[in-house]
């Protein structure tokens, strides 16, 4: 991007300015914020781009203060492009949703050589191409962050936004002007590209992060988990300055959408994806460089990937695979596209990382039903960049079955770098001090007699006024699946029925917003903030009421159900068990729970009390179900997805709602289609076994929903 001469004189121009005083006349005053713009770009570039810096922070900050002070001084000298631009004050760092010009795809996963020869193979015949044929494609790493897309029209950045759901995300522009390794400025117009849209992730380099988290230990702030969650959540933070200080950097990675200034297509003027790549760097982005290979064959993609697997750790970044494309970008348009992922590109996913660790005592958790999860305290260990040292050990039968005891040396493992588990004990490695992990016969909380119910493996406090299982049901009910109350955490919950504020759901309602600012580390903001995300919950639809009232087997498919076919949540009361079940996928366990629910004068009590807090309990717009187009693909058809999937699994049941599918939850006579993905188990054999369910794989089913 820059000759060594400029940098030289770059260099050079910083270090005069450093010791000249601010200029105090018109003339040089632009003159002096011109310098000081382009050595602060460079700068800038070199620190986030390069992670090579010049300078000191010291130095930068001087020069960076100085160009502030002439535009406070001459607000004339103020443009989009100056580095002092990329944080302003009146920005909020929230934006609505926004639409991706082309959408935000996600990427099929693949585990070994193997997967890889299979899509080569497959590649090959979207061609229509031998084995002969010479088909390159672009290797890079797959960064473990927060995916952006970035606007730039005639050269200046108009706009950032989150993935979101592939076609909409939230517009973080004012967050993303704060990351220096983003130019607010690029040249584009000289590839004659009006307007474009670029992909890209914001990570946070492994050093940087340990040396924030050293910062904040010294100041007494809770620790950042991780570098990936440190940087997804810097994206969303209200205060843009929040942004610049976690030190969010971004690898740009893909030129998806370019036009000229008539609107026509100018992604033809480059080969290849790799072209397009080195005309972001040479644009000043940050991109792939070491990291990134263009392979002739396939078996050179599986030895590139193999490498950056060995040498992920010593990556400067958290990366969890490496993504494989089709190089050539009209080979590309050839592989096409289905609903959920380009078929011209794979993502290659390291193994999932494991570690030892010692168990050194098992915890007793009480949910929001009473079900009782023995939790593992175990050595704090590293796993995929995060610090785990509790772990669900699910049930007693878990125990039992994998023979698990106090002391063990336990193999540990991160399930796709997110949910940790143990594998086994290694028994082999015991020297008699391990003891029996006792169950307990009574509720850690309320020592209330535990019950097993026969269909359940859990062990239950059937005290419904159980007071952990109260501090449970508010935490569900304030949560994002629930009344989705913005802030509203596990943390405020705890806090608020320390300090007795909290003692029924329907105190959610009710607090005293002044007590709340007066209290440490809130404020009136804070208070503000919080208030305002409890009246929006208030007019939340029906059916999320029905679900955040913790009601034993009622989940949001079936609140959604019952919530069509009342008006009002009281109308519950006087149904039987009949009426339940008379509707389709209601099954009597359901039935039998809310109707003892609405059985229940306390619990009736609560609703009236949370309708009079303002509470919506009536049915509205959104609970009345939408009815698929007659057309629709799967129109009139059940169908069950099982085993485990790319897309997830909530995301595959919506679209085959869309498609006008029926989802249901077992295999019977009455399934049209079983959806199986890998270790699909005992669901796949049974549908076989009928001869009447039609298998699909998950990219069957993508392809017949967009069909």
């Amino acid at each position: 991007m820059y000759t060594t001469e400029q940098q030289r004189k770059f260099v050079e121009q910083s270090r005069q300015l450093l010791e000249v005083p601010t200029a105090t006349d018109s003339a040089g005053a632009e003159n002096q914020a011109a310098q000081l713009r382009q050595i602060l770009i460079y700068h800038e570039w070199r620190y986030s781009v390069k992670n090579d810096p010049v300078i000191s922070d010291f130095e930068y900050d001087h020069l960076y203060k100085k160009l502030e002070a002439l535009e406070a001084a001459f607000p004339l000298l103020i443009v989009p492009d100056s580095p002092t631009q990329r944080v302003s004050n009146d920005l909020s760092g929230y934006g609505a949703s926004v639409t991706h010009l082309v959408p935000m795809l996600s990427l099929a996963n693949s585990y070994n050589a193997e997967d890889l020869k299979d899509f080569d193979t497959s590649i090959r015949k979207l061609l229509n191409v031998d084995e002969d044929y010479p088909i390159a494609y672009c290797v890079e790493p797959k960064y473990d962050g927060g995916s952006l897309a970035l606007v730039y029209e005639n050269d200046l950045l108009v706009r950032g936004a989150t993935r979101g759901n592939g076609s909409e995300g939230e517009d973080i522009s004012a967050n993303v002007k704060s990351m220096r390794s983003i130019p607010v400025r690029a040249a584009f117009s000289k590839t004659n590209i009006h307007k474009v849209e670029l992909r890209g992730e914001a990570v946070i380099r492994k050093d940087r992060f340990e040396e924030m988290n050293k910062e904040r230990a010294k100041a007494g702030q809770q620790l950042f988990a991780n570098p990936r969650n440190t940087a997804t959540g810097g994206l969303r933070t209200k205060d843009p300055k929040e942004t610049a200080v976690r030190n969010i950097e971004a690898f740009v990675y893909q030129l998806g959408y370019a036009v000229d200034q008539d609107g026509n297509d100018k992604m033809g003027q480059f080969e290849s994806h790799d072209a397009g790549i080195e005309l972001l760097g040479n644009l000043g982005f940050k991109i792939p460089t070491k990291e990134r290979k263009v392979c002739k064959t396939i078996k050179e993609v599986s030895d590139f990937c193999a490498k950056w697997e060995r040498e992920r750790e010593d990556y400067e970044y958290e990366i969890d695979g490496m993504v494989i494309k089709v190089n050539d970008l009209v080979l590309q348009e050839r592989c096409g596209y289905t609903s959920h992922h380009p078929r011209w590109a794979i993502a290659y996913k390291f193994k999932a990382k494991q570690a030892t660790s010692k168990l050194v005592n098992v915890d007793f958790q009480i949910g929001k039903i009473g079900a009782i999860t023995p939790v593992a305290k175990i050595e704090p260990v590293q796993l995929a960049g995060v610090t785990v040292s509790s772990i669900s050990l699910h049930n007693q039968d878990f125990i039992t079955e994998r023979d698990i005891k106090i002391g063990d040396t336990v193999l540990v493992e991160r399930a796709g770098d997110v949910i940790p588990y143990i594998v086994k004990a290694m028994d082999e490695l015991r020297d008699g001090s391990e003891t029996d992990i006792q169950f307990p016969e009574n509720c850690p909380s309320c020592a209330t007699p535990l019950i097993r119910l026969e269909e359940e493996a859990a062990w239950r406090c059937p005290n419904y006024h159980c007071e952990a299982q109260l501090v449970q049901r508010m935490i569900h009910h304030v949560s994002k699946d629930a009344m989705d109350i913005d802030g509203f955490g596990r943390s405020y919950v705890e806090r608020f029925h320390k300090l007795g504020w909290l003692k029924s759901i329907a105190d959610v309602y009710s607090l005293d917003y002044d007590e709340i600012a007066d209290l440490e580390g809130f404020g009136d903001r804070s208070a503000t903030n919080l208030r305002m995300a409890v009246e929006k919950a208030k007019k939340q639809p029906l059916h999320r009421f029905l679900y955040s009232l913790s009601i034993h087997h009622l989940g949001r498919k079936v609140s959604k159900l019952l919530a069509a076919e009342i008006k009002h949540a009281m109308d519950l009361k006087d149904w039987t068990e009949e009426q339940f079940t008379d509707i389709k996928d209601v099954g009597p366990v359901v039935a039998k729970n809310v109707t003892a629910f609405f059985r229940d004068e306390e619990n009736i009590s609560l609703i009236r009390q949370l309708e009079e807090n303002g509470v919506n309990v009536q049915q509205t717009e959104k609970d009345i179900p939408q009815v698929a187009d007659a057309n629709a693909p799967l129109i009139g058809k059940t169908i069950l997805f099982t085993g485990s999937l790319n897309i997830n699994r909530k995301e595959a049941q919506q679209m085959a709602e869309k498609a006008g599918a029926k989802n249901v939850s077992g295999v019977s006579s009455k399934l049209n289609i079983l959806v199986a993905g890998e270790k699909a188990g005992s669901k796949l054999k049974k549908a076989q076994a009928l001869g009447t369910v039609e298998v699909w794989t998950e990219e069957e089913f993508l392809e017949r929903i967009s069909g």
